[in-house]
């Protein structure tokens, strides 16, 4: 059965709900239809068409994400570009896993200055030491992000309904095809 897509107050999308919690929004009172899709669902004693789009009345205040960069393992893939900071190659995300620079066992942190991408086979070579005591070299040394990570909502525009197509604009390549 079709999702619908519910807008914030200022037609900014938030979220894809099923068809029931849109009929429920809807009884409610709270969402205002903007377009429907071609169906009808039959209750007892009522009949709605099924919202494709539908727009809260009220304001939803979004929380932002905040200036400082989350420390995750996905981000210090993101900081060093998927790259192995000893040997300078490029990997899948898969391919890698991150590195204490000082290691835990000598008292490093978990912190952005000390965790680097490393490839599975420079990790194994440079084991529980330092860089210098392992004889290798890193190709930057690492530090927090200065960059805003930007915030992305994945709606598999490809397969959403073309109605949805113009509330989703900012955040996909405009192209020729249509």
């Amino acid at each position: 059965m079709e999702r619908t897509l519910l807008l914030n107050a200022t037609f900014e999308p938030l979220k894809v709900i099923s068809w029931q919690k849109a009929i429920t929004l809807l009884t409610q009172g709270k969402v205002e239809v903007i377009d429907f899709y071609d169906r009808d669902i039959r209750g007892v004693s009522i009949t709605f068409r099924l919202p494709s789009i539908l727009r809260l009345l009220k304001l939803v205040k979004i929380k932002r994400a905040s200036k400082e960069v989350r420390f995750s393992r996905a981000n210090i893939y993101q900081r060093d570009k998927y790259t192995c900071q000893y040997c300078k190659t490029r990997y899948p995300a898969e391919d890698l896993t991150f590195d204490h620079v000082i290691p835990q066992v000598q008292g490093g942190q978990a912190t952005w200055e000390n965790i680097v991408t490393a490839c599975l086979r420079c990790n194994n070579r440079k084991g529980g030491r330092t860089p210098r005591e392992a004889g290798m070299r890193l190709i930057r040394q690492p530090a927090k992000p200065r960059w805003v990570q930007v915030v992305t909502m994945t709606f598999g525009i490809k397969n959403a309904p073309l109605s949805w197509r113009d509330y989703l604009y900012w955040n996909i390549e405009l192209n020729n095809e249509g």
